[in-house]
Formats: structure tokens, C-alpha cells, sequence
């Protein structure tokens, strides 16, 4: 590397950044002209295009690219010029200037532009077709502009990322560099994108010491919540004191002291001696307190249903079943199966019931059943499903409406629900369709809104992949020795035995590999190589489906991978299927964002649940297409799957994923016409039985495996072993 020095250019464009570290590749105008842009590498957090660079770093030079700057620090030097000028603001710096009005602005006041904006923005009411109201827009953009600025060269300074740094300004304002400076750890838990690692790193730049006790607490509580993003409402306390000294690097007996400590405080945590998952010596356990709440509450509310002296369907007591079921018979022009048809009289007699079963064996028949009846006695019936398209599904097969969970208990910013122990729904009989995909929380928010003497029937298939959020919730009521009464559907009807699908759903189930020569409707593609495997996944989804079977690879056909990364993960094959579905075209807009475009007509996914978007909230995993993108406004619309248009602004993007395609786990609920699945040995750590069985059951009419036989046979064999740390089953029991 060479001495250090000072380059001056234009920022151009930005090929590649990284969101996480701030790594970027960019091309800078240096002006000299014949339009020779030159490449420069390094930190360049906070940067916009069309803003003019004074970078500080090293001359070098790249085998690939030749001639390159490495940026050690940069400043933003405000244009001089009327082209410098008119770039800087039509770059969609400044929300409500796009390109055409900084044209007619810079031709108004030329080289005073910018000192027009910021000492007299009133007097861009002089411009041609600039009305009071964007005069004012403008005006407050810039302020916000250049206070974020100030955050922002503040906080590159501890090594923040811009799309953090930008969260954080909206969250605390003002006050960004006195809570950065002095309550790091609390960004952790207030800024949606900051975790403990990203804090603990500004907490350090700001000169926090290692072994502070704020620190350690702060790290216990991030431990916890990590175990929670992976499914546990609590962790033994000896594996969390080695989580913690592990992640912290300090003391043991610090990290003891700084857990009694937190013990102590009634919004730190919660330990509780449980019964040990395997029989053995009881473990103390150490919750979070919004999970242990919920666990405590969600057991005393169904305790409270089951033993409700009210009943809100008493026709069911007494009734003449056969008859009822000759009626239904004539109604729906098929007969119940017995074990269906013990499910009926179940869900109907008993105020909390479990409906379990994989697919083929009737379970949606049964549901309908049981709304038939209920609604033939007057009986109130309410229907909802953790997701959009489960909602939608459920809606079709009863023939009445049926909404999200969400929609249902109409939660509010903050995720407080409108109905509650205090005002329960209106309802006779709740019926919660994917019961699999509820988690801990949401089951409470949802079981306590229940009225007592109503009827709650929860239908799911158990042997899928438990919910993305903490607990198992279906399990645990599932549970031997428990309160709940359930039905469980074994026999497949004749008309699914038909369906190879169906077929090999129940083969992986029982551990038997599937059936791939001679059916119609499941196929195999053998390759060994992970990256090839990803190449012809590709090639199934967006050219082979769509010729041989006619559907719409961004309607009916969904890739579903066993992990995220990897060469035939979801990263990169979203990337790969964008570019084959919806290419860049000059007549589509897009959007770049960190290392993703944003394009009109590209399908994506919310990745948070967000309570301030749309009527009740968008939830992780809503799927929708992109239907408009406004450079001007910095802001795109999507259009989800129940129908709703939603608004992201630029700054909001990381919000959102392409969704061509998902990891199976966030395929839960969801079904789709026709599916492919990458099955490699490069996934071989996720390959298990209830990945697989979640991913073939997710498809109505076609599944696809791609990938090698030796991956498949892993996915078979391996039998999930660790079930998740929860206390349910134990405190449904009476503990």
C-alpha cells in the first residue's frame, strides 16, 4: 500500500455495500471528465449519491479492477458548482425532491441553491410549481438531513452502519448521542436491527469497561433472548452461565453475581425450579418475564376455560348425534369417518379440544363439520389462522369469513390486543386453523380472549416444524397426562392415496424415504454439488415448472430451502430467481439497498412483526408483491396476500426480503401449488424429518426435490432431538 492520500470526487454509484460492517464498493466522478469513473473501497457509511467526497486513505491496486482508493475516512464536502449542485439533489437526498424539481430549483437560484435551502427554505415558494406545502417538506427534510448527519458522523465514528445509525435518530432524535454515549445497552433492546453484539461494540468505542456490571446484565438478557429466537421460553440456568461467560469473556462468578442481580429486579428475569425435559433431576430455569407470564398465564386461561361452569353451546349436551349426523351427512354429501366424527362431537361438547393430523386425513373436512353444526344451532362460530394465506384457505373450505390471529384480537402499536380476558370476542365457538405455527405469546394473547363457556378447537398437524417464535405450544396441549382432550386423524382417505405427495408426506413421517420414479406429481432431480443443485433449482422454478405444468412462477410455485445461506440457500437463490423472473428492465423501477434491489413486480416478505404498518400491523412472514416504487417520495408500495397495500419508505427497506425464496421455516402455514426443494449435503446440520414432512406438506399439487439422495436419507433418518426448553405441558398438569 502506498502513502496516505486525499482524493475529491462525486459519488456515482454504489456497486456493493454491507449493511453489517459498512463495507463498500463505489465509483466516484473525480472530474476529469470523458466520463472516467474510478473505484473506491472502504467505509463509506452515510454517503449518498450525488454528494461530493473529500476521502482520506490509500492509492492501491486490484488484479480485477485495476487502479483503485481505499477509503480510511471521509468528510461530505457540500457542491460548489450548478451541476455539482442540481446531482446533489436530484439524488433523492432530501425526501420530495427527485431529479425534475432540483432541475427547476438550481435553475431558480443557481450556486446559492443549497444556502437558499438552508438559511431561507420559505423562498422556495419563488420556484415555478413549488406550492406551501413541499416548500415546507423540503425544508423540514433538510433540517433532518443535516441532524442526522451529526448522528451520523458521531456515530460512524464507533462504527455504526447508516441504516442503524438513521433507526437510531428516529428513535431518540435529539438525545441519539447521549443515549449512544452513555445507555448503549439500551439500543439493544429499543432499535429494531441492534443487538447485543452491535451495542456492545459502541459501548466499548464510548470507553464502557468489559467487566462493567451493566455490560454483563445487559449480555445475560441478550443470551436469553437469543434462546428465545431459537424457540426456548427459558434456559437451564448452568447452560446460560456458560452462554454468558462464553459471549462476555469474563468472570463466572461476575456473571453469577450479575444473575442474582437481575433476579432480584422485578423487570430482569425469573428463575423457577421445572421438572427436567428427560425425567432427570429438576433444573432451575431462568426466564424472561414477558415469557414466563405468558406460560403462567396462557395454563391458569385454559384451566379457566376447561372448568367454565357457563356453556356457550349447550344444544350439544343433549343432542341425538345420530340424527345430527344424518343431517350433516345429507348436508355436506359425504359421511364422517369414525375418529372424524369423534372429533366432531368433541369439538362440540368440550370447551377446549386439540384436532391433530397430518395430511389426506380429513382434518379440513372435519372443521367444516364441526362450523356446519354449530351454525345450524345459531351457534356463533369466529375462524382465524396464524397466516394470511391459512386465513384465506380456511375462509374457502368453511365458506365463512376467517381472518389472521392478528386481525382477529385487533392488535394495537406495541402489541397490546383489543380483546382480552377483560373484553373477550364474541363468540360461541373459536376455531384456530395451523395451530402448529402458534407461539407462546400469541396462544396467550389469543386463548385469553376467549369468553368463558365458549368452545376453542386448536387444528394443527404436530408433527410439523413447531412455531417460529418461543414455546410449542401445540405440543405441550398435546402432552400426556394433560387437561386437553384431543383427537388425532390417522386414516388417509382414499382420494389422497392417490396423491404422490400426500403419499410421500406420510413416508418421510414414519422414516421411510420417498417414492421419486412413477408419479405425477412429486419428482426428483439428482445432483450431487451443492451450487449446482442451486443452479437447477433455479431452473425448475422459473423455466421447467412454468413450461411442463403452466403456472406462474411468482404466483403458484415457491422454492423453499432448508437454510438461508450457502449456494443453494435462500440468499442466493432469491438473488438468482430475481434476475431470471423479474430482470432489470429500462421501463421498471428499482431500488438498491444495502446489497438488494428492490423492482416492481418483485415478491418479498416482511421479516419483523411490525404493529405500526397497515390497519392491524404487518407480521413476519407476510408475503406480497412490490406494485409501485417513487423515487421522488423514497417510497415503495406492496401489496400483500390479504389484499392490504402497504407503504415502506426507503429507510424502511430492511424490513424487507425477497421472497422468491424462504427458508422452510418461514413457509409454515402457507401453501402453495407447486414447491422445490434444494435438498444438499451443504444444508447437512438443518436435514431433519419435520423439516422435510413442513416442506412437502406445504405444496397442494407439486413437490420437487432437487439435490442428493445421501441428503435426503439424512433428512429422513434424523429425528429432531432437541425438543424445546418450556414449562407448559408441566404447569397444564398441575404443576
Amino acid at each position: 500500500m502506498s502513502n496516505p492520500a486525499v482524493l475529491e470526487g462525486v459519488l456515482e454509484r454504489i456497486t456493493y455495500a454491507n449493511e453489517e460492517n459498512g463495507y463498500t464498493v463505489a465509483r466516484v466522478d473525480t472530474g476529469r471528465g470523458a466520463g472516467d469513473l474510478l473505484t473506491v473501497v472502504g467505509s463509506l457509511l452515510g454517503a449518498q449519491v450525488g454528494e461530493s467526497l473529500r476521502m482520506e486513505g490509500r492509492w492501491g491496486s486490484h488484479p480485477q479492477y485495476g487502479k483503485q482508493f481505499t477509503v480510511e475516512n471521509y468528510t461530505t464536502v457540500l457542491p460548489a458548482t450548478v451541476q455539482g449542485i442540481r446531482r446533489y439533489l436530484g439524488s433523492g437526498l432530501i425526501k420530495g425532491i427527485g431529479p425534475k424539481i432540483a432541475e427547476r430549483i438550481v435553475d431558480h437560484f443557481g450556486v446559492d441553491t443549497l444556502d437558499v435551502i438552508e438559511q431561507e427554505p420559505k423562498r422556495l415558494i419563488e420556484v415555478p410549481g413549488l406550492g406551501p406545502k413541499r416548500t415546507k417538506l423540503i425544508g423540514a427534510a433538510w433540517e433532518e438531513q443535516k441532524a442526522i448527519k451529526e448522528v451520523m458522523v458521531f456515530l460512524q465514528g464507533v462504527g455504526v452502519s447508516t441504516s442503524i445509525a438513521v433507526r437510531i435518530y428516529k428513535k431518540y432524535e435529539d438525545a441519539s448521542i447521549s443515549v449512544v454515549r452513555n445507555q448503549p445497552y439500551r439500543l439493544a433492546a429499543d432499535v429494531w436491527g441492534i443487538g447485543f453484539l452491535t451495542a456492545d461494540r459502541i459501548a466499548q468505542a464510548v470507553g464502557i469497561p468489559h467487566d462493567s456490571p451493566e455490560r454483563v446484565k445487559a449480555g445475560l438478557q441478550y443470551a436469553l433472548s437469543q434462546s428465545t429466537d431459537q424457540g426456548h421460553c427459558f434456559l437451564p440456568e448452568e447452560k446460560l452461565i456458560a452462554d454468558a461467560v462464553k459471549l462476555l469473556q469474563v468472570d463466572t462468578g461476575l456473571v453469577i453475581d450479575c444473575l442474582g442481580e437481575l433476579a432480584a429486579d422485578p423487570e430482569g428475569v425469573v428463575r423457577e425450579t421445572v421438572p427436567a425435559p428427560d425425567g432427570g433431576e429438576p433444573l432451575t430455569a431462568v426466564f424472561l418475564v414477558p415469557f414466563h407470564r405468558a406460560e403462567l398465564s396462557l395454563s391458569a386461561q385454559v384451566q379457566r376455560l376447561l372448568r367454565a361452569a357457563d356453556d356457550r353451546l349447550p344444544a350439544f349436551r343433549d343432542v341425538d348425534w345420530e340424527k345430527a349426523l344424518a343431517w350433516l351427512a345429507r348436508r355436506t354429501g359425504a359421511e364422517l369417518a369414525p375418529e372424524q366424527e369423534a372429533a366432531v362431537r368433541l369439538a362440540l361438547t368440550s370447551r377446549v379440544a386439540v384436532l391433530t393430523g397430518g395430511p389426506g386425513c380429513g382434518k379440513s373436512f372435519t372443521v367444516r363439520s364441526v362450523v356446519e353444526l354449530a351454525r345450524a344451532k345459531r351457534a356463533k362460530v369466529v375462524l382465524a389462522a396464524p397466516t394470511g394465506r391459512a386465513a384465506k384457505r380456511l375462509s374457502e373450505l368453511t365458506g365463512a369469513e376467517a381472518s389472521t390471529v392478528h386481525r382477529l384480537l385487533e392488535l394495537k402499536p406495541g402489541g397490546d390486543a383489543a380483546y382480552d380476558r377483560d373484553r373477550p370476542l364474541d363468540a360461541d365457538l373459536v376455531v384456530v386453523d395451523e395451530a402448529s405455527m402458534l407461539d407462546l405469546l400469541l396462544a396467550n394473547k389469543l386463548v385469553k380472549a376467549v369468553a368463558p363457556g365458549a368452545h376453542l378447537l386448536l387444528v394443527g398437524d404436530v408433527d410439523q416444524l413447531p412455531s417460529v417464535g418461543a414455546g410449542e405450544v401445540l405440543r405441550d396441549l398435546l402432552a400426556e397426562g394433560g387437561p386437553v382432550p384431543s383427537v388425532r386423524l390417522t386414516r388417509i382417505f382414499r382420494q389422497a392415496q392417490q396423491s404422490g405427495v400426500v403419499t410421500n408426506a406420510h413416508r418421510i413421517n414414519s422414516g421411510a424415504p420417498p417414492i421419486t420414479k412413477g408419479l405425477t406429481d412429486f419428482f426428483f432431480f439428482a445432483e450431487e454439488e451443492t451450487e449446482d443443485a442451486g443452479r437447477l433449482t433455479v431452473d425448475v422454478a422459473a423455466r421447467r415448472i412454468p413450461a411442463k405444468f403452466g403456472l406462474d412462477p411468482r404466483r403458484d410455485i415457491q422454492v423453499l430451502a432448508p437454510m438461508h445461506r450457502g449456494p443453494a440457500g435462500a440468499g442466493t437463490l432469491n438473488g438468482l430467481l430475481q434476475q431470471a423472473i423479474t430482470p432489470a428492465r429500462p421501463d421498471v423501477a428499482e431500488k438498491r439497498f444495502g446489497g438488494r434491489i428492490f423492482r416492481v413486480g418483485d415478491k418479498v416478505t416482511q421479516i419483523r412483526n411490525n404493529y405500526e404498518k397497515g390497519a392491524n400491523g404487518v407480521f413476519n412472514g407476510t408475503v406480497g408483491v412490490v406494485t409501485s416504487l417513487l423515487p421522488d417520495d423514497q417510497r415503495l408500495t406492496v401489496l400483500t396476500d390479504e389484499d392490504e397495500e402497504i407503504p415502506y419508505d426507503f429507510d424502511e427497506l430492511d424490513e424487507l426480503a425477497h421472497a422468491y425464496a424462504v427458508t422452510i421455516h418461514r413457509s409454515q402455514g402457507s401453501e402453495y401449488p407447486a414447491v422445490v426443494i434444494p435438498v444438499t449435503t451443504g444444508a447437512w446440520m438443518m436435514l431433519q424429518r419435520n423439516l422435510l414432512y413442513t416442506a412437502v406438506t406445504r405444496a397442494k399439487k407439486l413437490v420437487v426435490l432437487v439435490g442428493s439422495r445421501k441428503a435426503i436419507g439424512q433428512a429422513v433418518r434424523t429425528v429432531s432431538a432437541g425438543r424445546r426448553f418450556t414449562a407448559l405441558d408441566h404447569r397444564l398438569a398441575g404443576g
